[in-house]
C-alpha cells in the first residue's frame, strides 16, 4: 500500500506530519519497524533476524518496514532479502575499514562537530525550535561531504535502487524540523535516503533530497516512528530500548513520548511486539569492536523468542530464501 497524495501536506510529498490519527498503516496487515541505534543495534537486529531466520520464522510477508537512522540500512537490507549474506559480512566488519567507515563516525571530531553532537545528546524533547536549532547546527559542522556518506552507504547495502515498495525511511528537514518518510515513490535514490536518515548531527552531513537538507530520523523525537504503521493489524518493532520502561531523556526523546508512542500505536488498532537488546552501553553504540557481542545476543534473543514471534506473526507464505 503507497501513500495517497493526501497524506502528505508538502508538495514534494515528504512530509508526512507525526499523526497516530492519520492511520498511515490502514488496512495493512504485518508490518516491522527498525529502529535506530548505531552500529551495534544494525548488528543486533540481524543477529536476531538471524536467530529467528534459524528457527524458521520467516517475515518476509511483511507488507511495509520502516527504517530510522542504523535501522533504515536494516529495513533496506531486509526488504532486499539480503540480511543472511550481511550477517556473515558483519563478522568482518573490524578488519574492513569501508564498513566502519561507513557505520562508525571518525574517532577526532572538529569543535564545529562536538558543538552539534553534544546539542543532540543534551535535547530533551522534540519541540520545533529544538529540532531546528539542531538543523542549524547539523548544517553549520564541518563534518565530511554527502557524497562520502552515500557512496559508503553503497558499499555497505550494494544497492543503487530502491529493492521494494514496502521500504519507507524516516529523515527531517534542517531548516523546517518536519519529519519526512522517504519510499520509492519519492524519486530519490536509496544512498540518499538512507544517508540523510543515518546523519547524526555532527556526525555525518545532512543530505540533499529534493529542495530539503535533512538529517537523522531520530532527531524527531522517535527513534521508531510507529505512527507510520498505526492502524496496521500487527507491528513488530526492534527498538534499542522497551518503549515501557523508562529511560534517560536524550537525544530528543522523551521517556513520556516514548510510551506514549508505544500506547498510542496499540490503541489505532495494532497488535504489537517489541524486542529489544538485552544490555548495551552508549559507548558501544557506535564501537565497531563490539559487533561481535551484539550479532551473538540478537541471535540468542531472536533463537528465544522465536516461538512467540511465529505465532504473533501467523503463517507467512512469502519466500524463505536469504533473509
Amino acid at each position: 500500500m503507497n501513500i495517497s497524495p493526501d497524506m502528505s501536506t508538502s508538495p514534494d510529498g515528504l512530509c508526512w506530519p507525526i499523526s497516530f490519527g492519520s492511520r498511515y498503516g490502514q488496512d495493512l496487515d504485518r508490518t516491522i519497524s527498525f529502529g535506530g541505534g548505531g552500529v551495534f543495534f544494525v548488528a543486533w537486529q540481524v543477529g536476531y533476524l538471524k536467530g529467528l531466520a534459524e528457527a524458521s520464522v520467516q517475515l518476509n510477508s511483511a507488507e511495509r518496514v520502516v527504517g530510522t537512522s542504523a535501522g533504515s540500512i536494516v529495513a533496506t537490507l531486509f526488504a532486499g532479502k539480503k540480511i543472511a549474506g550481511f550477517y556473515e559480512e558483519l563478522h568482518l566488519l573490524s578488519k574492513v575499514p569501508q564498513l566502519v567507515s561507513a557505520l562508525a563516525p571518525a574517532a577526532s571530531l572538529k569543535p564545529s562537530q562536538l558543538h552539534a553532537v553534544d546539542l543532540f545528546t543534551r535535547a530533551t524533547n522534540a519541540d520545533p525550535d529544538v529540532v531546528r536549532e539542531l538543523g542549524r547546527a547539523a548544517l553549520a559542522a564541518q563534518a565530511p561531504g554527502q557524497e562520502v556518506m552515500r557512496r559508503n552507504i553503497l558499499l555497505v547495502t550494494r544497492m543503487r535502487h530502491w529493492p521494494s515498495s514496502i521500504l519507507h525511511t524516516s529523515t527531517v528537514d534542517t531548516y523546517t524540523g518536519e519529519r519526512c518518510i522517504v519510499s520509492s515513490d519519492s524519486g530519490i535514490s536509496i544512498p540518499a535516503a538512507l544517508a540523510a536518515s543515518s546523519a547524526i548531527p555532527g556526525v555525518f552531513p545532512p543530505q540533499q533530497l529534493a529542495d530539503r537538507k535533512c538529517m537523522d530520523g531520530g532527531t524527531s523525537g522517535t527513534g521508531t516512528h510507529l505512527d507510520v504503521l498505526a492502524g496496521s493489524k500487527r507491528a513488530l518493532i526492534l527498538c534499542l530500548g522497551d518503549p515501557q520502561v523508562s529511560h534517560r531523556a536524550e537525544m530528543t526523546q522523551s521517556p513520556q513520548a516514548t510510551l506514549a508512542e508505544y500506547e498510542a500505536l496499540k490503541a489505532s488498532g495494532t497488535t504489537v511486539f517489541t524486542a529489544s537488546p538485552e544490555s548495551f552501553t552508549q559507548s558501544e553504540l557506535m564501537d565497531p569492536t563490539a559487533v561481535g557481542k551484539a550479532l551473538a545476543m540478537g541471535v540468542r534473543q531472536g533463537s528465544a523468542d522465536a516461538q512467540r514471534v511465529g505465532e504473533f506473526w501467523g503463517d507467512d507464505k512469502g519466500s524463505s530464501k536469504e533473509n
